[in-house]
């Protein structure tokens, strides 16, 4: 029965399609050359908007710029000690942290890294929402 509740929660309340599965290696990859989706601006794309957003949101401030492609400017997170992979502030780490990995890296044409000890399975198994659009 839980598992029924915790279904329709998920995905019909929260509108999730999956679920995050496994747990953290500590391998670090997801504090380096990352992109920050801000909001409905999509990837911040220059140096200008990154500092003004610098200002008004303490999580940016821990960001440093390493690159640019295509998408946007690509991060990397200051407190990702270089020597052991793990974060300097994993207690006090922001909730874009915490949660990590969500479902919008696929959403947006991302993936998780082969060593990532986490992966992102479907709440809804795909042979059951065929079975749902044959009835």
């Amino acid at each position: 029965m839980y598992d029924r509740i915790k279904k329709f929660f998920l995905t019909k309340i929260l509108k999730k399609k999956y679920i995050r599965k496994g747990e953290c290696k500590a391998c670090g990859k997801c504090c380096e050359n990352i992109y920050v989706n801000h909001g409905k601006k999509g990837f911040i794309q220059t140096v200008e908007e990154f500092q003004r957003l610098k200002l008004f949101h303490s999580f940016y401030r821990g960001l440093d710029v390493v690159g640019k492609d295509e998408l946007g400017l690509l991060f990397k997170c200051r407190n990702l000690d270089s020597k052991t992979r793990k974060c300097k502030i994993h207690f006090f780490r922001p909730p874009i942290c915490r949660k990590y990995p969500m479902e919008e890296i696929f959403k947006m044409g991302g993936a998780l890294s082969p060593d990532c000890g986490y992966r992102l399975e479907p709440i809804e198994k795909f042979k059951d929402i065929i079975s749902k659009i044959t009835k």
